[in-house]
């Protein structure tokens, strides 16, 4: 058998879910970096800050659950552990960041990470006429955009 279940090539599928696995793992530390944020921004912006953080892991929680069940349904085992996470990752953890502009900065950074791979999943998926995972990812680079946008703004 040369397809998955969904009728596209395993061989390609492979590709893909290992750039989406790629992107998992990212999800998960940005994901966790915001919970760190939430639970510890102070100062000024405590309010605003804080409930953008919330918003913000909220939405990373669906967006990691929507992209391990494509890596499942393209037929591959997403990752699962915070060992995989962190040697697959390229957003680091943010540790003992207390000042609530560095958090604002290291979260753009972070979706500008996120973006970076969507756009590489977008193409492979693209080229392997995958419009599940196209759509998936066009959904999540127009969002992203304009959070990044809206952090920049906040950042001047």
């Amino acid at each position: 058998m040369s397809t998955n279940d969904i009728g596209l090539e395993i061989k390609d599928s492979k590709v893909l879910a290992k750039k989406l696995n790629e992107l998992l793992a990212n999800y998960e530390i940005y994901y966790q970096n915001l919970r760190n944020f939430h639970w510890n921004v102070s100062g000024p912006n405590f309010f605003e800050l804080h409930a953008k953080f919330e918003e913000l892991y909220n939405a990373a929680n669906l967006g990691i659950d929507e992209v391990a069940e494509r890596i499942l349904t393209l037929g591959i085992r997403p990752l699962s552990s915070f060992d995989e996470y962190i040697q697959n990752a390229e957003i680091k953890e943010a540790k003992e960041v207390d000042e609530a502009k560095k958090m604002v900065e290291i979260v753009r950074d972070n979706l500008n990470t996120l973006l970076k791979l969507e756009r590489e999943v977008l193409d492979i998926a693209a080229e392997q006429n995958d419009e599940g995972t196209v759509s998936l990812m066009s959904e999540y680079i127009t969002g992203k955009e304009k959070v990044v946008w809206m952090l920049s703004a906040y950042l001047k």
